[in-house]
């Protein structure tokens, strides 16, 4: 787990139901980075990218 999400409130899409998934966290000490994670693996590996990444993510899964 990256320390910089140690206390992180992970979340996933509403829409995703109970499966398995991917969450992100977007915290208030960690404003210039997001960190997605395996919902399934939580104490796995955070895959940590820039705001501007994440926009261009979500922006295109629209």
């Amino acid at each position: 787990m990256n320390p910089l999400f140690k206390d992180a409130d992970f979340r996933k899409a509403s829409g995703s139901g109970t499966g398995d998934c991917v969450e992100v966290a977007i915290t208030e000490h960690t404003t210039d980075v997001v960190g997605l994670r395996d919902s399934k693996n939580p104490r796995s590996t955070v895959l940590v990218i820039a705001p501007g990444e994440w926009l261009a993510l979500t922006g295109g899964a629209l």
